[in-house]
C-alpha cells in the first residue's frame, strides 16, 4: 500500500497534511538527511579554512560546488543515501559514503577522507537537528503564532468599550470589558513568544565523548575548542556547549518544550473561554453554505474549532512533556535512546501548528452578539453591590457589606429598580444617593 494522506497512519501526514505541509521542509525524514549533509559540507569547508596541511591544496573555489550538493539535495539523492543505508545500516555513516561519493564527481578524491574528520555521529546529528528546529521555529511556527496574536490584538481593539458579565468560579461577577479579556492572552502569549525565543539552541559539536579526542591526536598545535566554538557560534548561529558527553546535554531544547507547552496552555485556556462565550450566546458564528453542524441535529453550529484545537494541543503537550523529561537524560556518556525520540520533535510542533490554525479559523468566525452580552448584564444587577459597599465604606457608612449581602444574597430579582430603592432607604447625603444610582452594570468595569 502506498503511503498518502488516506494510508498515512499519523493524522499530521494524513487528515492535516495540508496544514502541517510547511514543517515537512524541517523535520521529514528527507530534511534530516539534507541537514546532515548541510553540517558535513560546512564543517568540510571550515576546516580548509583552518589550514590543515592537507587541505592546503584544496582550490576554495569549488565551496560554492560543494554547497551546491545540499541546495540541489533531490528526492531522488536521499533514495540513493536510503540504498547505502541498507549495507551500513548506520544512517549518518550513508550521508557520509554519499558525499564521498559527490567528491569523485568533483575530481576532490583526495580530499575526501577530510569527510566527516574527526567527528562521531552526534556532532551531526546535535548540529544538524537544533539548526533545523531553529529554522522551523524562526519560519514556520513563529509566524503562525504571531498571526494568532494579531488576531486577538484586532478583537480586543474592537472590543475595547464593551461592557460584559464576567464570571467567577462560573457565577456572575463584577462586569469587566470584553476587549480587555481578549487583551488578557495577548499579554500571556506574547510574553511567553519572547521566552521561547530567548533559549538559546544548545549544539554538541567534540568527537566521541566531546573532549576532541581524534582532533587533538591528529592536530595537536589547532585549538579545537575555538574552531567548535566558531563552527557553531558564528557559522552556524547555535549555541555550542561547552562540556559534553558523546551527545548534546537537550537542556536548552528541554526548555523550549516547556516554553512552548505553556503556549499551548494559553491558547488551551483561550479556546474553553471562546467556546464558554458562544455556549452562552456572546459570540454567534459565521455560517458557510454546505457545512453540517451536527449529523442530526440541523439547527447546530459547533464550535468544533476550538475543540478541534485544544485536542491537538493537548497531544502535543503530552509529547513535549515526554521530550523535556527524557532527553537530558542520558546512561553515562551516552546511551542510543535519544536517538528515536529526537526523530518526533516535529510532531508535537506539528499539532501545535494545527491547532493554531484551527483557533484562528474559529475566532474569524465569531460574530458579537451585544444583545445578549447586553441581556446578561442587564439580568444580573446584583453585581453592582460591590460598587455600592465601597463608596458607603468610604462614606463611613455602618456595615455596608452586610447591608448589600442582604439585598442581593437571596433569590429574589435584582434589577435597577430594587438598586434604586435600596439606596433611596440608605442614610446618605443626596449626592452620594445620586453618584450610587449611576452605577449600572454596563459602566461598571473598571479601568
Amino acid at each position: 500500500m502506498d503511503l498518502n494522506s488516506l494510508t498515512a497512519i499519523s493524522p499530521v501526514d494524513g487528515r492535516y497534511r495540508n496544514s502541517t505541509l510547511s514543517l515537512a521542509a524541517y523535520f521529514s525524514e528527507f530534511a534530516l538527511i539534507k541537514y546532515r549533509i548541510f553540517i558535513e559540507v560546512e564543517y568540510f569547508i571550515a576546516l580548509c579554512e583552518q589550514q590543515l596541511p592537507q587541505l592546503q591544496n584544496f582550490d576554495k573555489s569549488k565551496s560554492e560546488k560543494l554547497r551546491d550538493i545540499y541546495k540541489n539535495f533531490s528526492e531522488q539523492d536521499a533514495v540513493v543515501i536510503k540504498e547505502i543505508e541498507k549495507t551500513t545500516n548506520h544512517d549518518v555513516k550513508a550521508v557520509e559514503y554519499f558525499i564521498k561519493k559527490e567528491f569523485d564527481k568533483l575530481g576532490l578524491e583526495e580530499f575526501k577522507e577530510f569527510i566527516h574528520f574527526g567527528l562521531t555521529s552526534q556532532d551531526i546529528n546535535n548540529t544538524a537537528i537544533p539548526y533545523s528546529f531553529k529554522a522551523a521555529l524562526q519560519e514556520v511556527y513563529l509566524p503562525e503564532i504571531n498571526s494568532l496574536i494579531a488576531k486577538l490584538k484586532d478583537y480586543a481593539a474592537e472590543w475595547a468599550n464593551i461592557p460584559m458579565l464576567a464570571h467567577t468560579h462560573g457565577q456572575p461577577a463584577s462586569p469587566t470589558r470584553l476587549g480587555k479579556e481578549l487583551q488578557v492572552f495577548v499579554e500571556r502569549l506574547e510574553k511567553q513568544v519572547e521566552q521561547l525565543k530567548a533559549v538559546p539552541h544548545g549544539a554538541k559539536f567534540g568527537g566521541a565523548t566531546g573532549n576532541f579526542n581524534a582532533h587533538q591526536v591528529a592536530y595537536p598545535q589547532v585549538d579545537w575548542k575555538a574552531f567548535g566554538n566558531h563552527f557553531i557560534n558564528d557559522i552556524l548561529s547555535l549555541d555550542r556547549s561547552q562540556y559534553t558527553t558523546q551527545i548534546e546535554h537537550y537542556d536548552n531544547f528541554a526548555a523550549q518544550c516547556d516554553a512552548m507547552k505553556r503556549i499551548n496552555n494559553i491558547i488551551i485556556d483561550l479556546d474553553r473561554d471562546i467556546w464558554t462565550y458562544i455556549s452562552m450566546n456572546f459570540f454567534k458564528q459565521k455560517i458557510k453554505a454546505g457545512e453540517v453542524g451536527s449529523s442530526a441535529m440541523p439547527h447546530k453550529v459547533n464550535p468544533i474549532d476550538f475543540e478541534n484545537s485544544e485536542g491537538n494541543l493537548g497531544i502535543a503537550n503530552a509529547l513535549f512533556e515526554h521530550l523535556a523529561a527524557k532527553l537530558p537524560i542520558s546512561r553515562l556518556q551516552r546511551d542510543l535512546t535519544d536517538s528515536t525520540v529526537l526523530r518526533n520533535i516535529g510532531v508535537p510542533v506539528a499539532h501545535s501548528l494545527i491547532a493554531f490554525k484551527s483557533t484562528l479559523r474559529g475566532l474569524n468566525k465569531l460574530l458579537l452578539n451585544e444583545a445578549a452580552i447586553n441581556a446578561s448584564l442587564e439580568a444580573n444587577w446584583a453585581v453592582v453591590a460591590e460598587a455600592i459597599q465601597t463608596i458607603l465604606r468610604r462614606e463611613g457608612y455602618p456595615n455596608p457589606y452586610e447591608a448589600l449581602k442582604e439585598l442581593t444574597r437571596t433569590n429574589t430579582q435584582v434589577n435597577a429598580q430594587t438598586i434604586s430603592e435600596f439606596v433611596d432607604t440608605l442614610n446618605i447625603s443626596d449626592n452620594v444617593k445620586r453618584e450610587l444610582k449611576q452605577i449600572t452594570p454596563q459602566n461598571y468595569t473598571g479601568i
